[in-house]
């Protein structure tokens, strides 16, 4: 089996204005719903455990239902995103 190794690019240095970290929530929401949508299509449904042969996962709630653990890790996403798009130069601004 071959060995895979990440290496994602290193955003540690990216500082992040308030109003970019403000986006970083909503872009988290979407990101669980872009999740969701998907999930739905491919037959998956609520359920109070998770259980990948039934296709059933406690996650399929709005994001505002998600226990802390779960928006977290749609929020490092979100995070992460922004970063990279700063760090390779691109500027993110409302209109």
């Amino acid at each position: 089996m071959k060995e895979y190794k990440p290496n994602p690019i290193d955003t540690s240095d990216v500082v992040l204005p308030d109003e970019l970290l403000k986006l970083t929530e909503k872009l988290a929401e979407n990101t669980h719903e872009v999740w969701a949508s998907n999930r739905i299509s491919q037959g998956w449904s609520y359920g109070e455990e998770r259980n990948d042969a039934k296709k059933l996962t406690p996650c399929m709630v709005p994001y505002s239902e998600l226990p802390e653990e779960e928006k977290d890790y749609d929020r490092n996403t979100a995070l992460e995103t922004i970063r990279l798009i700063i760090k390779l130069g691109y500027t993110i601004s409302p209109q």
